[in-house]
């Protein structure tokens, strides 16, 4: 059958399925000449995009509940159109290690044009400026992190600004070059997570296994949206305010090269103690994507770690399964794509992932030799939708190339069509690795792997003794195990996903009941006073010291950045008890509690200052109702002095509260220990001056997550 009739009979197939479908019009009457960054009315660049390629209709994204792309059987209708990834296009066969960057530039061409775009040459330079150096600690070893903005030249259109931000930390006095992993982070962005239930995250193992760790914010380089947005951020600098042409780069390849101007910085400055040519890049999802994307294109990576990037990523095109070719072409992501890829979505005139010139195993393959960690989880927390399948199949197919360089592939069979799947939680391969983990659309469950196997490739020197310090001794965190606690951990977890939140809140009781959704009277009094700062409340109520630790350990503050981060902890741990003195065992443990908060905090949000609280009087015994004051004021004076004036400040509201027995003033609580309306807006008055002098005033729009509760209330309380 000839590739014609095979190419017709395909499309028909898809006809017949209720796959094409027209979606556009012509546009032509939208578009401007010369128009910047604000378009005419109408402007739809999507639609600008389908008439420069002369589409006239396109096919719809499937929908991730059609089990009908979810079946093996029908998964691989173009097979036999599947490009060999060591022939040349001239029919020659690559059969020697010096034969392969002819070939290799063969495929990048293809890759450029049709897939993910080619980066304008005019591309501007870019000038990093570090903002901030820090010191830190990541699990006992100390730190120092700087942030950086990277600043691209506007001069030829100064209407659009670009200004990267980044961010990596190192082991404290290290004299050697560290090698350094990168993720692509943002707030709400998918996370590294952490190495398991309880388990560090993956910054602290990567301090601990002697790396650096960094986050490049896609964000700042590309906006993820489409339309108007593609006409600002880097790819709209570069064309001076005007839509792209059909081969030019989408956010994937936008994403790496800010990449790839971090990694300049680190060429260019030995001192920051970064091995320029020890650096890798890490993603989940559409992060994953961009991952594998800019490891590709940039050979000075060294080394990706490709976690659950599904179509457009590690996922073969030709392996109809789950999200396809039609998913990326339409309004919601084609934005990451070049414009040419829209051709392969269209059905009018029909063209499908048969039409290729590529496919997603000659990505993996411009990887080699370097090392590639291809990463999923199991259904259903990494669904059927992002086809793992597809991606082993294409690292299957990428394993020539890795052999021909003299590295090691899967080590299966071959042939990607039969080669079965390892177990889940099973490590295959050599410098071209595969590994499901147990978890859902996250890396965390296989960064320990990771860290194991890039160990035997990239070498990392042993951590200096000075940067390894003692951490507050005897404390240990601890789980709440009740249903509703795990609730609220897991409701907290999805708000720090949401992200955009600049001002974090953490605590106990206290600190939850203002800004939760339970006390409709304090939630109406945390908007009036801190609408506009983008303040979030992550405390939970019966928490102590410990309590709070494991939460924050477990992903409340993973790649959130906040800003500010206002922490009241303790009471719990003091109880209503009367003081035993000053040799009382409460006084050392809850001090050493909150040293170690204020510790994770700091590992966690580098950049953030702490606004730490003092314990506010509890009045709620009645025979003996400021016994507990001395042990409270005792740790008050304690946990000041961990406060050093600039990144952790020392805020205590006492005096307001309460008379100089401890004695609070009528109407500061409810209930002797839980605050009132009143007592709420003393915080907010003390707060407010700090706040603004940290953030600025508040803005007239707030990006905060929606507020949370308690997941067993019934009633909404006054």
């Amino acid at each position: 059958m000839s590739m014609g009739l095979k190419h017709s009979i395909f499309c028909s197939v898809l006809a017949f399925l209720g796959i094409v479908t027209l979606m556009s019009s012509s546009s032509r009457e939208a578009l401007g000449g010369g128009a910047g960054p604000a378009a005419p009315d109408g402007y739809d660049d999507h639609r600008h995009m389908m008439d420069q390629l002369g589409i006239r209709a396109l096919r719809p994204g499937e929908s991730g509940q059609n089990q009908e792309r979810f079946t093996e059987e029908k998964a691989n209708p173009c097979h036999d159109t599947m490009p060999d990834v060591l022939t040349m296009k001239g029919g020659a066969r690559v059969t020697r290690p010096e034969q392969w960057a002819a070939r290799r530039a063969e495929i990048v061409e293809d890759f450029e044009r049709e897939v993910y775009g080619r980066i304008p040459p005019n591309v501007p330079k870019v000038t990093w400026e570090v903002t901030a150096t820090t010191d830190g600690d990541s699990g006992g070893i100390s730190t120092v992190t700087r942030t950086l903005v990277g600043h691209a030249d506007n001069a030829a259109w100064p209407q659009i600004s670009v200004n990267i931000a980044a961010s990596f930390t190192v082991p404290a006095g290290t004299t050697e070059p560290v090698p350094m992993m990168l993720e692509f982070g943002f707030g709400g962005g998918f996370g590294g997570g952490r190495g398991g239930r309880g388990g560090p995250s993956w910054t602290q193992q990567a301090i601990a296994n002697g790396w650096g760790y960094g986050f490049v914010n896609p964000g700042s380089i590309q906006a993820d949206r489409g339309g108007m947005s593609l006409r600002q951020g880097i790819i709209g600098l570069t064309n001076k305010g005007e839509p792209r042409r059909p081969d030019q780069w989408g956010a994937l390849r936008a994403w790496g090269w800010g990449v790839s101007r971090l990694i300049d910085f680190f060429e260019a400055n030995p001192d920051v103690k970064v091995h320029p040519k020890k650096v890798g890049i890490e993603g989940v999802s559409r992060f994953g994507k961009a991952a594998l994307v800019a490891a590709a294109f940039d050979e000075r990576i060294a080394v990706a770690f490709v976690a659950s990037s599904g179509e457009g990523g590690a996922k073969l095109h030709r392996h109809i399964f789950g999200e396809a070719i039609e998913n990326l072409t339409g309004k919601g992501e084609y934005h990451w794509m070049a414009g040419n890829f829209l051709k392969y979505g269209a059905s009018d005139p029909c063209m499908t992932a048969a039409d290729l010139p590529v496919d997603s195993h000659e990505l993996i393959a411009l990887c080699a030799p370097r090392p590639c960690f291809i990463s999923y989880g199991v259904p259903p927390g990494d669904p059927p939708w992002v086809d793992a399948r597809g991606s082993f199949m294409a690292g299957v197919l990428a394993g020539p190339v890795y052999e021909l360089l003299g590295r090691k592939s899967f080590g299966t069979p071959g042939n990607y069509l039969t080669d079965p799947m390892p177990p889940v939680g099973t490590l295959i391969g050599g410098e071209l690795a595969w590994r499901q983990h147990e978890g859902g659309h996250t890396s965390g469950p296989n960064w320990p792997a990771f860290f194991e196997w890039i160990g035997r490739y990239i070498k990392a020197s042993p951590l200096p003794a000075a940067a390894i310090t003692p951490v507050p001794a005897g404390v240990q965190s601890v789980e709440r195990t009740d249903q509703n606690s795990r609730t609220a951990h897991a409701q907290l977890l999805e708000k720090a996903r949401r992200g955009r939140i600049d001002v974090y809140f953490e605590g106990d009781s206290i600190t939850r009941r203002w800004g939760a959704l339970d006390y409709p009277q304090l939630l109406a009094n945390w908007r009036e006073n801190l609408f506009g700062w983008n303040a979030a409340n992550f405390a939970w109520g019966g928490d102590g010291a410990r309590n709070i630790l494991w939460r924050l350990e477990n992903g409340e503050l993973d790649n959130v950045h906040p800003k500010v981060i206002v922490l009241m902890a303790g009471t719990n741990d003091v109880g209503g008890s009367p003081s035993r003195g000053d040799d009382d065992p409460r006084i050392a443990e809850v001090t050493a509690g909150i040293e170690a908060i204020l510790d994770i905090c700091r590992a966690k949000a580098p950049e953030a200052t702490i606004i730490l609280m003092g314990i506010t009087p509890r009045n709620d015994r009645s025979a003996h109702p400021t016994a507990v004051m001395p042990v409270i004021a005792r740790i008050n004076e304690n946990t000041a002095r961990l406060a050093d004036g600039r990144m952790i400040r020392y805020l205590n509201i006492n005096d307001r509260l309460a008379d100089q027995d401890g004695k609070l003033y009528n109407g500061m609580t409810v209930d002797g220990l839980h605050l009132s309306l009143k007592g709420y807006q003393v915080w907010a008055d003390a707060l407010k001056p700090v706040l603004t002098e940290l953030l600025g005033p508040p803005a007239d729009e707030d990006h905060a997550p929606p507020p949370t509760g308690d997941p067993s209330a019934t009633t909404k309380r006054p």
